[in-house]
């Protein structure tokens, strides 16, 4: 059914049900996970990541979301992780992106209401669904 399941992971309270839905599917389906996230310049940075720029700053939220991707795909059965994409630049850019790369036939995401600028500019999951090359599960 399912055979590359792609889960899009922001470290937020929906993760775990967005990781324990695709894990589901996964096992249904004996396919395989590829987790992916996105990093972009939050407000919440520790005070030493300002001291860094240009490169320096795109290489440590980089590295800090692949260290948090590989506790996270601790939590998925042994060889159920394929691989860990971790890049910078827009949440929906990188997940479609990282979706057709490795021929995804399913995303996986989180969803939340719309509030603020993202009734403005719509949210991440609305995007990915409309650009997305394969089927997209939208887990609330």
């Amino acid at each position: 059914m399912y055979a590359k399941i792609v889960a899009a992971l922001d470290g937020s309270t929906r993760a775990p049900a967005v990781l324990a839905k695709a894990i589901d599917l996964a096992k249904r389906s004996g396919g395989e996970l590829h987790l992916v996230r996105a990093m972009s310049v939050p407000i919440d940075l520790p005070a030493l990541t300002w001291a860094l720029k240009g490169e320096d700053l795109g290489a440590f939220l980089v590295d800090h979301g692949i260290q948090e991707l590989r506790l996270v795909a601790n939590q998925a059965p042994e060889g159920m992780v394929k691989e860990i994409h971790c890049r910078l630049g827009k949440p929906w850019e990188v997940i479609c992106a990282v979706a057709e790369e490795c021929g995804a036939d399913l995303i996986v995401l989180g969803s939340h209401g719309y509030d603020g600028i993202d009734y403005l500019i719509g949210t991440n999951a609305a995007k990915v669904v409309n650009h997305a090359h394969c089927s997209v599960l939208v887990v609330r």
